[in-house]
């Protein structure tokens, strides 16, 4: 059981934020920005390339959850990413969103 799995279950404790039957979303624990959440489908996918055509319908609602945080959270501008596999930065496999806004963020990230 991941990390993510056992804080769904409420095994772990967390800062959620929004929660639907298909998704959760809490705070980071080390955020990155003044507003780091991490959005979650509740389905155990480890990490994005995972995915296949049956994912579909709970990628969007990972995407329409985060524009939902975001203004909850009273976001205008912000940052979505999604780090796929170790080399990118991933440490939890479970597929997860980084929403990240309330400061400036520049580009290239680093």
């Amino acid at each position: 059981m991941t990390l993510f799995e056992k804080i769904t279950a409420r095994q772990i404790p967390a800062k959620i934020v929004y929660e639907t039957d298909d998704i959760i979303a809490f705070r980071d624990i080390n955020p990155q920005a003044p507003t780091h959440v991490l959005v979650c489908p509740k389905l155990p996918l480890p990490k994005l390339s995972d995915a296949g055509a049956e994912h579909a319908e709970i990628l969007g609602k990972c995407l329409l959850a985060v524009a939902e945080v975001a203004r909850r959270e009273g976001l205008v501008d912000y940052r979505v990413a999604i780090n796929n596999g170790a080399g990118a930065g991933q440490s939890v496999f479970h597929l997860h969103l980084h929403l990240l806004g309330g400061r400036s963020l520049g580009w290239p990230p680093g």
